[in-house]
């Protein structure tokens, strides 16, 4: 549908099971695209527990369900937090497919969320090195290869909290802003050199993190976890919550030719709830 077919992709935070990543990098490989699967592998710390990353079995699951799409795909684990295991993970995309054309700086923390006043240093760091950070330092060493082979495309999976506040988030609506402001930066700078450079900012879905922050923003909230979810989809011009499904068709198209005149983009995907 999109002409992707041959393209190389990497993805980042795309090894859990039912995610937005993992929904981005299958459509990806239905589209013809040779993937690269990528998660940090294995808990490190209280901040990255088991419960919220992706482990190298299950890196390796979504990677054979790319196969099974008839897609050629790899697993690379990467910290996105270090700078040596991605230039790592963009070096092994370059040494399996020769080349890197899509790169989807996906791997984010959304689940560190405490009051403004007893909001820990650690938390902080943790997801403005993950969320902000991850993503400069794989789009700086995607941007080495592009550039000298003619261009590709950066796509950076914001939020609806990039464009809005939200009460608990205070590190997570930072760094979604940053991370449109990083892109805009990207999309002036390396246009010349062929790179487009977007961003895709998706209102609430529950996949398992989404469904982690039900929970807490409903208790949070005083409502039973239903009640907090029908307001979420009552206050939604379609009506509905967002499908992991309409993430991956936006990416798909930003890194497309169809797209080749739009770059410095934060494109709301999300029924309407958000419009500016």
């Amino acid at each position: 549908m999109y002409g992707l077919q041959g393209k190389v992709a990497v993805v980042t935070g795309s090894g859990r099971r039912n995610g937005i990543g993992e929904a981005i990098v299958l459509r990806l490989a239905a589209e013809g695209c040779h993937v690269v699967v990528s998660d940090i592998g294995k808990p490190i710390g209280n901040e990255f527990s088991s419960e919220h990353i992706g482990a190298t079995e299950e890196m390796e699951a979504v990677a054979d369900a790319c196969r099974n799409a008839g897609a050629k795909a790899i697993a690379v684990p990467c910290d996105v937090r270090s700078e040596s295991d991605c230039e790592a993970l963009i070096g092994a995309a370059v040494s399996a497919f020769g080349r890197i054309d899509i790169l989807v700086n996906n791997a984010g923390v959304g689940y560190l969320m405490e009051p403004f006043t007893e909001f820990r240093e650690s938390s902080w760091d943790a997801v403005l090195d993950v969320n902000l950070k991850g993503a400069f330092l794989c789009s700086k060493h995607a941007a080495i290869h592009m550039k000298a082979q003619g261009g590709g495309s950066i796509v950076n999976i914001a939020s609806q909290a990039a464009k809005s506040g939200f009460p608990f988030a205070a590190a997570y609506t930072a760094s979604k802003h940053g991370l449109v402001g990083l892109t805009r930066s990207n999309a002036v700078e390396l246009g010349r050199d062929g790179i487009r450079v977007n961003a895709v900012c998706p209102n609430h879905i529950t996949t398992g993190l989404g469904h982690w922050q039900n929970k807490f923003f409903s208790k949070k909230l005083g409502l039973d976890y239903y009640t907090y979810l029908r307001g979420i989809v009552d206050r939604n011009p379609l009506g509905r919550t967002g499908l992991t499904e309409d993430i991956a068709k936006a990416v798909a198209f930003l890194s497309s030719d169809q797209a080749a005149y739009i770059t410095g983009e934060a494109m709301n995907v999300s029924g309407g709830e958000e419009y500016h």
